[in-house]
């Protein structure tokens, strides 16, 4: 999936923000603010996708869990509720359905990563 003429500006900086993000099988899309596999939507809640996103932008790198909190809950402080985790087991559920659950990992200093190479899946969807 060509991306390019699906980006847009930022209109107070010339960074360039993607329309779709590949994630192994899974295509994130922004302006549906949802993740599919082939032609099926998973159906994520605002903040999943938020995370999801979030880990897609860095492939294989740890984020710890105040960074997460910082970047996608916009929040400097421990809540002192297990919400991130949470979320992140709802969307192992969803990829799950796919058998792409452990495409969100835990680390084992902490925080979580996604567990994919960076770049375009094997996979490509096909429009009919």
């Amino acid at each position: 999936m060509n991306s390019s003429n699906a980006r847009r500006v930022w209109s107070c900086s010339d960074e360039m923000l993607p329309r779709f993000i590949e994630a192994g099988d899974v295509t994130l899309d922004l302006f549906h603010r949802d993740a599919r596999v082939e032609d099926r939507w998973l159906y994520l809640h605002p903040r999943e996708f938020e995370l999801l996103w979030r880990l897609a932008q860095t492939p294989g790198q740890r984020l710890s869990k105040r960074r997460l909190l910082s970047e996608v809950w916009r929040i400097d402080r421990e809540p002192g509720t297990n919400s991130l985790a949470v979320h992140v087991a709802r969307v192992r559920a969803k990829l799950d359905q796919f058998g792409l659950g452990r495409l969100v990992a835990t680390h084992p200093e902490g925080g979580y990563y996604l567990d994919a190479p960076p770049g375009p899946s094997l996979f490509r969807f096909r429009q009919a």
